[in-house]
């Protein structure tokens, strides 16, 4: 195995769990692996959803005219007031269940990409309806609700990206 490069090949995916879905109903999300480096060793950012309070990684809905990645990116501004550089490579992807107004639950399969941290803003458009905590990958595979983002967090190494 090639140790300078991380590609979906390199890490194991799980399989996805699409409950109660039919493939057509299948929606598409992007995440943004936020971390850095402290002291010689990786962290990764969780942050809490704003209704659950569950520890989740930053995602949301394609962009029009923005890339995966440049979307992964502004969702981690927008959500964890984040300010660094998107990987333009997915690394994993990742299911859950999205509960709609309250009342339908919608598949969405989620496309992670690696945002280099630089610096946290204190002042972002999801301030004060969200908590942000730097975690170990091991500690933030074991924070998160869903078994194949556990997986890319656990398995996560910055040395294999190809900067």
């Amino acid at each position: 195995m090639d140790r300078r490069k991380m590609t979906l090949q390199t890490i194991k995916q799980l399989p996805l769990k699409l409950k109660s879905a039919h493939k057509t109903d299948v929606r598409s999300q992007f995440a943004a692996l936020c971390y850095r480096i402290n002291n010689g060793k990786p962290e990764i950012l969780l942050i809490t959803s704003r209704g659950s309070h569950r520890w989740i990684v930053p995602k949301g809905w394609p962009m029009h005219g923005a890339t995966p990645g440049e979307a992964a990116l502004q969702e981690a501004w927008e959500e964890a007031g984040v300010q660094g550089k998107v990987i333009e490579r997915c690394i994993g992807l990742f299911s859950y269940s999205k509960m709609m107004d309250g009342k339908k639950s919608l598949p969405i399969v989620a496309l992670v990409y690696p945002v280099k941290v630089k610096a946290l803003a204190q002042e972002f458009p999801e301030a004060g309806q969200r908590r942000r905590k730097w975690f170990s990958p091991k500690k933030a595979a074991a924070k998160v609700s869903e078994p194949e983002l556990a997986q890319i967090l656990k398995t996560f190494d910055p040395k294999l990206l190809k900067q």
